[in-house]
């Protein structure tokens, strides 16, 4: 097995830490110095951070047809990098203060996709930008039923215009393998689900 550095308390020097903007998110600039692998410590470098929420997203599945719930919605980043802003995603959600992840998959999954879950499969906890950004997704598969869903979905006051769509799990894929799913928690979700499908229908049926 190969050994990970373990930072100890002396192994990183905050110089300074400046709130540079705040607002519903937060950025913060930090002058720093940490420790090198070859020892001893480097030069003081610059780092901007955003500060956020950790998150959690959530793939729907009903394992007695084969089928994900998935969300598509408008993303202001994937505008600003000139791609298509319409992004078929997971459901997903920031987790407020006092709240557990599982409590958060499943308010999110009736208010972006009308469905109730089930059982919740914890698949992982990860950085998804951890260059510049403190959030921390926690992912999960959630068992649902299918049939009858999909619809508009979306909380007005929160500026949300959401459409849930039913797609069998090969179509999905198919949507991966050629590009049309493009965001890190749904692609990490489904090749999840592809390399765990027996295990979870033999679990959930």
């Amino acid at each position: 097995m190969n050994d990970i550095f373990q930072a100890g308390a002396d192994d990183v020097e905050i110089i300074q830490r400046e709130r540079c903007f705040s607002g519903f998110y937060n950025l913060d600039r930090f002058r720093l110095r940490h420790r090198l692998f070859r020892g001893g410590m480097g030069a003081e470098i610059e780092r901007e951070l955003f500060v956020r929420h950790d998150a959690v997203c959530v793939l729907p599945y009903d394992p007695q047809r084969d089928e994900v719930v998935l969300v598509e919605q408008f993303r202001v980043g994937a505008m600003a990098h000139g791609d298509n802003p319409w992004l078929v995603e997971t459901v997903a959600g920031l987790i407020d203060k006092d709240e557990q992840p599982e409590e958060v998959a499943r308010r999110e999954s009736i208010e972006e996709a009308g469905l109730e879950l089930g059982e919740l499969w914890p698949v992982s906890v990860y950085y998804p930008s951890p260059g510049g950004s403190t959030e921390r997704i926690h992912l999960y598969v959630g068992r649902c039923s299918s049939i009858n869903a999909g619809g508009v979905f979306g909380l007005e006051e929160e500026g949300e215009d959401i459409r849930a769509a039913v797609w069998s799990l090969d179509n999905a894929l198919e949507a991966l393998r050629d590009g049309r799913i493009d965001n890190a928690a749904t692609i990490i979700a489904l090749q999840w689900l592809a390399l765990n499908r027996d295990e979870i229908r033999e679990a959930w049926i």
